[in-house]
This record gives C-alpha cells, sequence and structure tokens, in this order.
C-alpha cells in the first residue's frame, strides 16, 4: 500500500524542482523593460518605488540581491531567480491544493486512502499544477523581478493554507492555523494585493466547514462577510489607519498647537492600548473567537509593519524616492495612490458629459514649519447629472479615450451613448477583450505577440489561413483548446460530485478574474497588454484541470473496475497537455540571451555629454536607465528628470540636491514657487500689445510673485499666468561659441535668441520648472531630451535641438527651414553609435524580441538612419554608408524584422550605392505587408496601425524602384497592392511617419 502523505509531500518537491529549474534556464539574465528595471533598482538600495509600494518584497529580493557578491552586473540575475522560486513554490501549493480538493471530492478520510485514490490525485496533482506551471501569463512573471511571481506564491499558500484548516479537526490547531493565514494575508499586503480578493471564497470554507447543512443564505452571508473581511483590510487597515492616525496628528499639532508626532504617538498608544487589552480581555474571559479575531488583527498589522521601510528609507531621501512619503500626510497620499487619478466604480459620468462646475474638496495638507498647512484643496468635477449612470464604464473624458470609445461603439461623432452602449463595452471590451481573450491565450492558444493579437482554437491549428510573420512569430501557440477542455471537465465533475468546493473555486476564479476586472475599470486602451493583472483566475482554473484528471480516472474506473489502473491511464492519456503548454511556449519564454532592454538605456546614457541633464517622458523611457546607472553604476554623472515627474514639488526638491556623481540642478525659482498648490498650471494669456516676453523677466515676476501675472476669479486672486506664449530666451553668443558647444560646421546656424514657444493654452508646473532650468542653467551644463519627453513637453523646441546618437541636445543653433531631416551632429553621432553602443545578442535569431524590444529596435534604426541623412548632407557617402551597414548588421531581419524605420532605410541605401541591401529589404517587407493585407481583408479584420502602415510603405516603395528603374519589382507591387485595396495612387506619407 502507496503511504499517501509520504508521496504526496514528495512528489510536490518533485514538481516544485522541475518547474523552478525549469524557470531558472529560462529567466532573464539582465532588467526587463518597465517595472523590473526600477523594483531591481529599488530592491538593491532599498529605496523607495512607485505607488503604493513593496516593501517586504524589497526586503526579500534585497536579499537575493546578495547572491551577486558584489557584482552588480549578476544583480539583476540572481533577482530574476527569486522570482523563480517563488514561482516555483506556487506550484508546489497548487500541486497540494489539487490533491486536497481531490481529497474532499472523493470524501477521502486521513488515513484510509487506497492504492487507486493516492494514484489519481497525485496524477492529477502533476498534471493541473504542471499545466498552470508553463501557462503563458504565469510563465511570463516567474522570470523577471516583478512583485507577481511573489503575489502569486502569497495567494497559493493562502489556499492551501486554508484548505489545510479545513481537514483540521482540533479547535486549537484550527485557531492556529487561521492566525498564521493571518499573518501571511498581512506580509502581503507588502507585495501586492491581489491576495486580498480571495477573502470572500475562503470565508465559504470557514462556512461549509462550521455548519454542516449549508443553505443558500448562510452561503451569502459568509460570502458577505468574507467581502466585509475584504473591506476593512483594504480600505479601513491599509490607508484608513494612516488616514486616522493623520486626522489626529494634524488635530494635536494645528489645533492644539503640540510638537510633530504628538498626535501619531497619542493614536499609536490608544491603538495598540486597545488592541492588548482586548486581547487580554478575551484571554481573562475565555472568548475564544474574540481572541482569535483579534490575533489575526495583530498578525496582519504584524505583517503590514513591513510598510515601516518606505517611510524610513524616504526619510534618508534616497536617489529613488517617488513621492517622498516622509511624513503621515504624504504616506497616506502614497498608500491611496493619489497620483494616478481616480476611476468611478459604481456611479460616474459618460465620456460625453459636460464638466458643469469644479467644487472645493477637501483640504491637502503640507508639512509646515510648526504646523500643517493647507497648500490646496482636491478638486471635486461636477458634471452634467443627465450625462451620468450606474456602473460607469465609457467614463474617460480624455480626448483621444472618447475617440476610442466612439469607434468601438460605432457611434457618429456628437451621438450620445446609451447604458446599452455602457454595458456593451463592459461586456465586450473590459470582459471579452481584456479578460477572456487573456484567459483563451492560456488555455487554447494565443495568435502572436503583437498587439491586441487574438486566441486561437482547434481549427486555427489545421487552418493555413495565417500569413509567414504570424506562423514565425515564436507567440504563434496553438494548445489545441485541449487546457480548456480538461479544465471544463474538471469544473463540471467537480460542480456534480463535490458543489461546496465548486463554490469555493468558483468564487476564487470570479473574484480574482471578472470581479477584478469590475473593479479596475480598465480605460479603452493600456500601454502594455495587461494578462499578467489574472493570473489568480487562471490559477483557479488550473485547480478543474487538475480535477478533469481525477474525472477521467473516476469514469476509466468505472469500466475496469481498478482505479489504480485508470489513476496511471488518466495521467497518461492527460500528461501530454503541460507538455503540450511547456513546447509551444517554452521558445517565447526563455529569455536567455537578451541584454537589448539594459543595452538600449546604456545607449541613452552613451549619447549625452558628461554631467548631463537628460530628460524622459515616462515608465518604460526610465526605469532601465535608473537600474543601469543604480545598480550597474554607468554614467552616474548623468542627472535623469522624468518629464511626468517634473509637474510634483517633491520630485523638483529631489533635483535640487546633488545625488552620486552628479551635481544639484539649477533652478532660479524656489520652493514658494513650485510647491503643491502653487502654480500648478499657468494659463497663457497672450496679453495685446505683447507679443513676447523675456525668460529672465517673466521668471524674475514669478519668483517674486508679482502682481501683474494674477488672475482672479470672482475678486480673489487663484493663480498666475503666462502674458505671452512667445518666451524668449537671450543668448550669449560670444560665451557658448568659446566653451566649444557648437558642432563644426553649424557655426552659421548660431542664435542669439531662443523662442520657448508654448505649444498649447497653459504650462504645466513641470513645463515651468523646465524654462526655468533652461534659463538658469546658462549652458553650463549638457541638457538633452529622448524622443519622447521631446514630442511631450508644451514648448515647441525642436528646431533647437542637435541629434547626438539617442538623444537630442538643447544648444543655441536653429534648423534652416526646408531641411528634411533634424539637425544631426554626425561626427559625435557616428561616433557613439560605432563606438559606444551596444547591441548585444541582437543579432541571433534564436533570442525572442518580443514588441518591447522591436519597438526600441525601431527607435535605434530611426536614429542611425537620422545619422546617415546627416552625412549625407554633408557627401560623406562613406561613413553613410558604414553606418546604415551597421544598423543592419546589429539588428538583422532575420533576428528582429523589418519595420517601418526599416523602409525608411531604403532610399538611403539606394543613394549610398547599396543598391541589393535595399532591394532585400523591400522585398522582405512588402511580402509580410501584402501578406498582411491579404490577411486582414480575407479574415473582415479592420486595418490597425500596422496595416496602415503596410499600406504606406507599399505605395512608398513604387514610385522609389520605378526611379530608380526597377519597374518590373514596382509593377507586381502596385499589382499585389490593388488586388486587395484596388486602385491606389503613390504616397511619401512614411516620410511623415
Amino acid at each position: 500500500m502507496l503511504d499517501y502523505k509520504k508521496v504526496n509531500n514528495l512528489t510536490g518537491w518533485l514538481v516544485f524542482i522541475v518547474s523552478t529549474l525549469v524557470y531558472v534556464l529560462t529567466v532573464e539574465e539582465t532588467a526587463s523593460f518597465w517595472d523590473p528595471g526600477e523594483f531591481i533598482a529599488v530592491s538593491y538600495k532599498l529605496q523607495v518605488p512607485h505607488p503604493p509600494g513593496a516593501p517586504f518584497f524589497l526586503l526579500i529580493y534585497r536579499m537575493f540581491g546578495f547572491f551577486a557578491f558584489g557584482d552588480g552586473l549578476a544583480v539583476a540575475y540572481w533577482m530574476n531567480v527569486g522570482s523563480a522560486l517563488f514561482s516555483g513554490f506556487t506550484i508546489l501549493f497548487l500541486f497540494w491544493s489539487i490533491t486536497l480538493f481531490g481529497r474532499k471530492l472523493f470524501q477521502i478520510k486521513k488515513g484510509n486512502e487506497s492504492k487507486g485514490q493516492t494514484i489519481s490525485l497525485i496524477g492529477a496533482g502533476i498534471v493541473g499544477a504542471m499545466a498552470y506551471a508553463f501557462t503563458d501569463s504565469f510563465w511570463f512573471s516567474a522570470v523577471e523581478a516583478e512583485v507577481y511571481a511573489m503575489s502569486s506564491f502569497f495567494t497559493a499558500i493562502v489556499i492551501w493554507a486554508f484548505l489545510k484548516w479545513d481537514v483540521i479537526e482540533d479547535p486549537k490547531e484550527e485557531n492556529k492555523w487561521m492566525i498564521f493565514i493571518a499573518y501571511l494575508v498581512g506580509l502581503s499586503i507588502g507585495v501586492h494585493l491581489l491576495n486580498l480578493v480571495t477573502l470572500p471564497a475562503l470565508a465559504l470554507i470557514y462556512y461549509f466547514k462550521k455548519y454542516p447543512n449549508p443553505n443558500l443564505k448562510g452561503a451569502f452571508i459568509a460570502l458577505l462577510l468574507g467581502g466585509v473581511a475584504l473591506i476593512v483590510i483594504n480600505n479601513l487597515i491599509i490607508p484608513g489607519l494612516p488616514s486616522l492616525a493623520g486626522s489626529i496628528e494634524i488635530f494635536f499639532v494645528n489645533s492644539i498647537g503640540l510638537p510633530f508626532g504628538s498626535g501619531i504617538v497619542v493614536f499609536s498608544a490608544v491603538f495598540l492600548g486597545s488592541l492588548i487589552y482586548g486581547i487580554l480581555y478575551s484571554i481573562k474571559k475565555q472568548k475564544v473567537i474574540l481572541n482569535t479575531v483579534l490575533l489575526s488583527l495583530t498578525f496582519i498589522l504584524i505583517g503590514y509593519g513591513s510598510y515601516a521601510l518606505i517611510v524610513i528609507r524616504a526619510n534618508q531621501d534616497p536617489v529613488i524616492n517617488e513621492n517622498a512619503p516622509k511624513d503621515i500626510i504624504s504616506y497616506v497620499s502614497y498608500l491611496k495612490r493619489e497620483q494616478y487619478g481616480y476611476r468611478p466604480l459604481l456611479h460616474g459620468q459618460y465620456f460625453d458629459a459636460e464638466l458643469t462646475d469644479q467644487k472645493e474638496g477637501a483640504p491637502i495638507y503640507l508639512k509646515g514649519k510648526d504646523k500643517y498647512e493647507v497648500v490646496d484643496y482636491a478638486t471635486v468635477n461636477v458634471y452634467d447629472p443627465s450625462r451620468t449612470t450606474i456602473l460607469p464604464r465609457i467614463y474617460s473624458t480624455q480626448e483621444r479615450h472618447k475617440q476610442i470609445y466612439r469607434s468601438k461603439l460605432g457611434l457618429r461623432e456628437g451621438q450620445k451613448p446609451t447604458f446599452g452602449d455602457n454595458l456593451y463595452f463592459m461586456f465586450s471590451h473590459q470582459l471579452g477583450h481584456m479578460y477572456w481573450r487573456y484567459f483563451m491565450w492560456n488555455f487554447s492558444g494565443r495568435e502572436s505577440d503583437l498587439s491586441d493579437a487574438p486566441w486561437l482554437g482547434i481549427a486555427d491549428f489545421f487552418s493555413d489561413k495565417f500569413p509567414d510573420y504570424i506562423k514565425q512569430n515564436k507567440a504563434h501557440n496553438n494548445y489545441l483548446m485541449l487546457p480548456l477542455i480538461l479544465g471544463l471537465i474538471g469544473l463540471f465533475f467537480q460542480a456534480k460530485h463535490d458543489p461546496k468546493s465548486f463554490y469555493i473555486n468558483t468564487m476564487l476564479f470570479l473574484m480574482m478574474g471578472v470581479v477584478l476586472v469590475l473593479y479596475l475599470n480598465s480605460p479603452p486602451v493600456e500601454p502594455r497588454e495587461r494578462d499578467y493583472i489574472y493570473v489568480g483566475s487562471f490559477y483557479a482554473f488550473a485547480i478543474w484541470i487538475g480535477i478533469g484528471v481525477m474525472a477521467l480516472a473516476h469514469w476509466i474506473a468505472k469500466l475496469n473496475k481498478n482505479l489504480a489502473v485508470a489513476g496511471i491511464i488518466a495521467t497518461l492519456i492527460t500528461f501530454p497537455v503541460p507538455v503540450l503548454l511547456a513546447s509551444q511556449n517554452w521558445d517565447d519564454h526563455n529569455r536567455q540571451g537578451r541584454y537589448f532592454s539594459v543595452d538600449s538605456a546604456r545607449n541613452f546614457l552613451a549619447s549625452c555629454a558628461p554631467n548631463a541633464i537628460l530628460f524622459t517622458g515616462g515608465d518604460n523611457d526610465t526605469f532601465p536607465l535608473w537600474y543601469v546607472q543604480e545598480v550597474e553604476g554607468f554614467r552616474t554623472d548623468v542627472r535623469v528628470v522624468v518629464l511626468s515627474y517634473f509637474d510634483t514639488d517633491w520630485y523638483v526638491e529631489q533635483m535640487t540636491r546633488p545625488v552620486n556623481e552628479s551635481a544639484a540642478l539649477p533652478f532660479s525659482l524656489e520652493n514658494k514657487n513650485y510647491r503643491k498648490g502653487t502654480n500648478d498650471v499657468l494659463y497663457v494669456m497672450d496679453r495685446q500689445n505683447l507679443e513676447a516676453i523675456s525668460v529672465t523677466e517673466y521668471l524674475k515676476l514669478l519668483k517674486n510673485e508679482s502682481d501683474l501675472l494674477k488672475l482672479s476669479s470672482g475678486g480673489k486672486t487663484t493663480f498666475n499666468m503666462v502674458p505671452s506664449r512667445n518666451l524668449i530666451l537671450d543668448v550669449d553668443i560670444e560665451k557658448v561659441y568659446n566653451q566649444g558647444l557648437i558642432p563644426e560646421g553649424m557655426e552659421g546656424l548660431m542664435t542669439d535668441q531662443i523662442n520657448l514657444r508654448v505649444k498649447g493654452n497653459y504650462l504645466t508646473k513641470g513645463n515651468l520648472m523646465l524654462i526655468d532650468l533652461i534659463a538658469t542653467n546658462n549652458w553650463e551644463r549638457p541638457i538633452y531630451f529622448n524622443n519622447t519627453s521631446l514630442a511631450t513637453i508644451s514648448l515647441d523646441i525642436e528646431d533647437y535641438v542637435v541629434m547626438e546618437g539617442l538623444t537630442y541636445r538643447l544648444l543655441p543653433v536653429r534648423k534652416p527651414q526646408g531641411m528634411r531631416s533634424e539637425l544631426v551632429n554626425t561626427d559625435l553621432a557616428f561616433k557613439n553609435v560605432m563606438e559606444n553602443f551596444a547591441f548585444r545578442g541582437m543579432d541571433n535569431p534564436d533570442n525572442y524580441f518580443d514588441d518591447e524590444f522591436r519597438r526600441f529596435t525601431s527607435n535605434h534604426r530611426s536614429a542611425i538612419n537620422a545619422i546617415a541623412i546627416g552625412l549625407l548632407d554633408e557627401d560623406d557617402l562613406e561613413r553613410a554608408a558604414e553606418v546604415l551597414k551597421y544598423s543592419l548588421e546589429a539588428m538583422p531581419d532575420k533576428a528582429v524584422p523589418y519595420d517601418l524605420a526599416s523602409g525608411q532605410m531604403v532610399p538611403l541605401l539606394f543613394e549610398v550605392g547599396e543598391d541589393d541591401l535595399a532591394l532585400d529589404i523591400v522585398e522582405k517587407i512588402a511580402h509580410k505587408s501584402t501578406q498582411m493585407l491579404d490577411f486582414y481583408d480575407k479574415e473582415g479584420r479592420e486595418f490597425d496601425r500596422e496595416a496602415m502602415i503596410s499600406i504606406e510603405m507599399l505605395k512608398y516603395f513604387i514610385p522609389l524602384l520605378e526611379e530608380r528603374g526597377y519597374t518590373e519589382l514596382a509593377s507586381q507591387m502596385k499589382k499585389d497592392l490593388e488586388k486587395i485595396l484596388g486602385p491606389v495612387s503613390s504616397g511619401s506619407m512614411l516620410d511623415r511617419m
């Protein structure tokens, strides 16, 4: 007879070893794009990440960083291994959870497991756990240092712990496990809040165990109480306790006149004293339930205590200190994620609702010299009540979002959306496109890694409809719907034979999926695919996959009357499911040999002169730069400034301090001029007879709070303004020239005035501080912009920047009208690309380069094209040809398919006499484009941005080829295009894209 306990334990650890080994073999070797760069940097030095923080994550991953033994280049790898390890533990607890569910399904009592039952349960655990281990979304998070791997671990261990609690009979042991679970929940708060949404489902476990004769009313009450527990922790404990402490602190300091911190001390003493008294009272009066509840609360708070790290480190002024939550007031703002704005949940406006009023909301406090000062008031937008609704899903009033709403809903301009449109968007986009599509990616198949790629079914496996560019995409994965079918078998089998457990797992599935979708209330477009958010829901479905194996074993046993043999057969029949998932997903989840996320960041910094100031646009532009500076110590003399953060007083204040090898940034304005609530927005008024104003004079007026800049509303002065959109900066040409700042050959383009012209109708604080920095710096430190920040700023300065590689340097030169490209310092840019840039692994077709890698590759290709154009304008054909060929060698089509930037390279290659290379690009792009358009046409898909670019590239190539004498190729290309679109005229939109 098999020893079930021993076999269950050993097999669980075997599953852990296999899955962890796979993750370690495929783990990213450096910092990935998006948040991992930030998380690795802040974990390495225990700094302060973006709200709401993840302090326990930072502490644990800091320890993984120790394995690098001081080698900065190895830190990222070991932190990524940390995610692999936590993901392996997730699979371990999933295995044990499946076998626990199986014991309840077959009503197996401890110690009475038969051989057949043991084999069936173990086989089900292996198949279910390993299937989930190799799903698309979970594997993605398992190989990078992000919070989702550790969050999944806490979710898995809490579910497993509750299932273990369910089979414990000793009430004393039950309470110990309950307190253990509470501690896990508390710790998980310091990682991610996904764990909390399991509480309503786990409340069902408690109800079904404590009430042998459950009913619908009782189950509903249990779910309601679980929801209350979720609200208590998520709303009352996490932000609520600090908010209450902050209110008491303000009262004690502002009203009573006590010193800073007195309110916090009193609140802490009263709260902790009450908690201790309650625990002692429960012991004295033998109130077991009260004692368990209070101890559970205590351990949740102990786990939550990891957040002390955020406040402690924020007060040490680390380099990365987002929101600077140094006191209770800023800490509450940090926890509530106030910088990300508000999404209506139960009631709100339609996207076409008119703003009828803006009311003054709650006061906003900042710590002053001797009290907390009110610096501003929250703004409460009031919309036309006739254009509001319950459960608002189409709520965003951003112009871009409005256009997308209308497109998705088929609404004409000016046509008012209805509640039906609201629900249609919820079901079709939020639940359909942003959840169900992701679900099917994981259990049915995925067409590609292109944006908005659909899911695949069985029929797609046998279809030959897909063009080569999709077939060759490493993320083109088809699982023949086998994981989905097996999971559905398990779902229905559990619903029939163990309805209590079915309700529990269904609640887990819904709470971490559908309910989460409704709570997040996604806008119509996201910066990237968000499938990793819903891995908890996919985890619950994997339990059904395991139970599906038990169902097959049960049915086979009915035929052969031998459950042991049936269990073996069922396991062997279904084991190809995780094997299929692993084989299909390996090539697009194996991150070995990828370094460009870091190399691209190095290339940006390498494009800057010593002691430079570099402006970036947002997260993905910035986080890799933080990583290479803070962890690898590369170019720490460059001060990276995030333009989107520059609108905040805390960030400007940080810029006034030196960090690493970078001196403080120079500003003329003082804290009183940029503190929160002051000069947040300055409207351009364009006063009569004032075509322009001196930048320095304007800044002096602003600094001195001159009445000349005041605008009044209702007789009350409310804000400052900009009297002209033309802000003139005078330049000491002789000084600049003597400093050697003007590139050779651009002396004739020098200008003694720069017009920092405001593009829109207002300046934000960030753009004001940028103007101040430019003026006050007075050309002492080089100021650079990346392409994103240059396109984002509200100042029209494109004519005054010179490209030096991947960055654009602000200089007192002006681009001549009619020039075909931007100004380029060709000598320096050529040297940077050829000598200082890194493209490790970008020429290897075996490496997997997803959409982010391709986007950054396109940026590099475009930059090299610009350098080549600059060299051609100087009649330097030799170096132009050299840099273009280097681009093709470093980033070849076989590794990273040719794109828009490659198409723009074609006329340049013709110009330098490399016709064969130009024709190779044309033929490859034309082949892909015609296949794409034909595929879209046959499938009836709406042409997206990629398709429109393909059309314009083909139309661009046709006259170009005719001009070069390749008429036969041009004619064939035109026929292919007209076959799909009908008669077309050639165009040159490509030059403008």
